[in-house]
């Protein structure tokens, strides 16, 4: 019966798909306002679908341009962010264009395909600044890698360096969100349950869809933290460390329901930030997994 049931699932999925896909297509070619609202709305219903109730704390930024930081834990952030933001285009690695299907529909999200080579970060910085000139969004995951969802892998800062150009005449707004899978079946998640939202290891994408099929309903918490600019800073690693710090302290909190600390403060122009510190979460403090890479990423060397 379970095994009907993730079925049937998945076939509401792909006839989801096939009924906006063309619109999309449309809406795009056409250059249609409602391009930026479909897939909001696809991935509403995908989250839906798959049993995920995005609990949202704080508001993305409503002027635009902004260039979201994100923790990154899994393939389901691209769904859960995607439910909830405005239009922002993601920054993928260069592979990812020319994969069957998922390929396609980031080429219909605007996606950014960059590679990670060092000859190409100037272009690659020349595009992203040429998108968030023209009033686009862009969404990073600093970490450039996926993780167990208990911690926060330290900022990678090559991709602030974008926040360091004027956009339109001004600062570029950056804003940290933070991403914690805290319940499974309405209870507290426990460090057992993590690998159930958490993409790590070998594990392909349809045996974990597969898995988290057979879960049951789970709650994230996406909490859009205070922007910043980098006139609050004394350099991009100091933005870097800053957004990375006040992730930390909103995984903490809803991981553990603890207050969290006070926010993290911005460096003075030429100052010194504190030292960035790792959330202690001791209900699921077990040793968790090697992270690996994933295709979707916001960070380079």
């Amino acid at each position: 019966m379970l095994a009907v049931r993730r079925i049937t699932t998945l076939l509401v999925m792909a006839a989801w798909t096939l009924l906006l896909l063309p619109l999309q297509v449309i809406a795009v070619a056409r250059r249609a306002p409602i391009a930026e609202k479909i897939p909001r709305l696809y991935h509403r219903g995908l989250c839906r679908m798959l049993g995920v109730k995005v609990e949202v704390r704080g508001a993305p930024l409503a002027t635009r341009p902004v260039l979201f930081v994100s923790n990154h834990v899994s393939w389901l952030d691209i769904l859960v962010l995607t439910s909830q933001l405005p239009h922002a285009a993601y920054v993928a690695k260069h592979e990812v264009a020319s994969w069957p299907v998922f390929g396609y529909l980031a080429k219909l999200h605007d996606t950014v395909f960059i590679e990670r080579k060092a000859q190409r970060t100037a272009n690659h910085r020349d595009e992203m600044t040429e998108r968030l000139a023209k009033g686009d969004n862009l969404i990073l995951f600093p970490e450039g890698t996926s993780h167990d969802g208990l911690r926060v892998l330290p900022f990678k800062s090559s991709f602030f360096s974008l926040a360091e150009r004027e956009i339109q005449g001004r600062p570029l707004a950056v804003q940290p969100v933070a991403i914690t899978f805290n319940r499974l079946n309405r209870l507290p998640v426990m460090r057992r349950n993590m690998a159930i939202y958490a993409w790590v290891g070998d594990q392909g994408l349809v045996e974990h869809l597969w898995k988290f099929l057979h879960a049951g309903p789970a709650t994230v918490v996406l909490e859009f933290l205070p922007p910043v600019t980098i006139e609050g800073f004394a350099s991009r690693k100091e933005m870097a460390r800053h957004c990375r710090e006040a992730i930390c302290q909103s995984v903490y909190a809803a991981l553990t329901g603890r207050p969290r600390a006070a926010a993290p403060t911005p460096a003075a122009p030429g100052g010194a930030s504190g030292p960035v510190s790792e959330p202690v979460l001791e209900s699921v403090s077990e040793q968790a997994p090697a992270p690996v890479a994933v295709p979707v990423l916001g960070g380079g060397a």
